[in-house]
């Protein structure tokens, strides 16, 4: 079958799973899936961009989908007044103390010989350091006192929540940027530790700086880029639309909205692809597989390695960031807690396998699929154990035992799948196409 035909079937297939899942569940579970599958698979893109197209084990994925969570709650919440009298001008005074520190220390370290630059830029970072706390700390005491059951937290700006799908971006592509600045002279197996580190001490920081993100008290009731349901269902025109059409008015307002999220996602999706694709026809496209497939002869040729390394890692990061902004919004809360590596890594890694690491298509089939049997799973698996069981009695212990592991049905089957493409088909479902 050729590359084009593949395509079509795979993708056939998995709009017929999504129709099947609104025929036979509901359709509001079907657009759920579907809206998640369509964030798995900018997500996947991201990932894809960084290994499949330059060869780069980013296994922080989680830390840059927080910092999209975090623009969500920096930007469209409202700010809380009292917060800000009381330490917001000396959170400030802080930030300002900390940006004066490293710019000092950065010309100490352009205008003086190595020795004397070290021994003055631990100078002046020690007294930047403790000048900053002497502001910070107690204007963080005193942000946190701020009717802590509901606030507690200096808020947002009050934007448009989808602006910050772009901040998102912004804010993770910035992180990558420091990161890869640090890291990517390292080789491939310190870099996947050096990632994952500070993944972990970035949602370390969003659990525990309460007077940023309100900690583990989440942040809840964010602003919405589409209508609410109660909202809807209130109006004459929807009531009429929902009579015309034999519907009750909860359940039409379910799936309009959720409609909505669909094709604001499905816009942001297609954006993202075709951007991904022209890079990756275009000769930059070209020189960074040739750097992923041979570094030593790429440098040989006059390529700055590791500067093209940190283009990629950023742009990979940024795609992440957004998709991360886009869950948030989604969701409509913001809960640091929520962040665990084996959903927004292990899971996401799973999706450009599957899919097929280096080929867009591949990863977008990966994301959509992947999430699919992760929330499938557990339904598949429980009507798998009922039939499996249906010779023996009711109140039979084994009966009892298997339906009630059915729940655990879903690493088994991320495993199953994994295993089976990686066996019959390594390069994934869509591999990527020789140019």
């Amino acid at each position: 079958m050729s590359g084009a035909g593949r395509k079509t079937l795979l993708f056939g297939i998995m709009a017929l799973l999504l129709v099947l899942v609104g025929v036979l569940q509901s359709w509001s579970l079907a657009l759920a899936i579907l809206n998640l599958c369509l964030i798995s698979a900018i997500m996947a893109l991201g990932v894809n961009i960084q290994w499949g197209y330059a060869g780069l084990f980013n296994v922080g994925v989680m830390g840059f989908a927080a910092l999209g969570g975090l623009a969500c709650v920096l930007l469209s919440t409202p700010p809380v007044a009292a917060a800000w009298a009381a330490g917001g001008g000396r959170i400030m005074i802080a930030a300002a103390i900390v940006l004066v520190t490293i710019v000092v220390t950065v010309m100490l370290f352009r205008r003086l010989p190595r020795g004397p630059a070290d021994a003055a830029a631990a100078l002046v970072i020690l007294a930047g350091y403790f000048a900053a706390r002497a502001f910070f700390d107690p204007a963080v005491d005193a942000i946190e006192s701020v009717n802590p059951a509901k606030t507690g937290y200096l808020g947002g700006l009050g934007l448009p929540i989808i602006l910050s799908w772009f901040v998102g971006g912004a804010l993770a592509a910035g992180a990558a940027w420091i990161v890869g600045k640090i890291s990517l002279g390292l080789r491939a197996d310190y870099l996947a530790i050096a990632t994952l580190g500070i993944s972990e001490i970035i949602v370390a920081i969003l659990k525990n700086e309460d007077w940023l993100t309100r900690g583990v008290k989440n942040v809840t009731g964010l602003p919405r880029p589409v209508p609410h349901e109660v909202d809807l269902q209130q109006t004459a025109w929807f009531q009429e639309l929902a009579q015309s059409l034999a519907i009750e008015t909860v359940d039409l307002s379910s799936i309009l909205v959720k409609l909505c999220y669909a094709g604001l996602f499905t816009a942001v999706l297609l954006a993202v692809w075709w951007l991904s694709e022209t890079a990756l026809r275009s000769p930059w496209g070209r020189m960074m597989r040739a750097v992923r497939d041979n570094e030593t002869a790429a440098e040989a040729m006059g390529k700055d390695v590791k500067s093209r390394h940190l283009q990629v890692f950023v742009l990979g990061s940024a795609v992440i960031g957004m998709a991360g902004a886009m869950l948030t919004t989604l969701d409509g809360q913001f809960t640091p807690a929520s962040y665990q590596p084996l959903r927004f890594t292990f899971l996401i890694w799973v999706m450009v396998i599957v899919g097929g690491s280096g080929n867009n298509a591949g990863a977008v089939l990966g994301g959509f699929l992947i999430w699919f049997f992760w929330i499938e799973a557990e339904p598949i698996g429980l009507w798998l154990m009922d039939a499996l069981t249906a010779g023996l009695a009711e109140d039979s212990a084994l009966r009892l035992h298997l339906l009630e592991s059915a729940a655990h049905m879903r690493l088994i089957t991320m495993g199953l799948i994994l295993l089976l493409v990686l066996r019959f088909s390594p390069r994934g479902l869509i591999p990527e196409e020789k140019r």
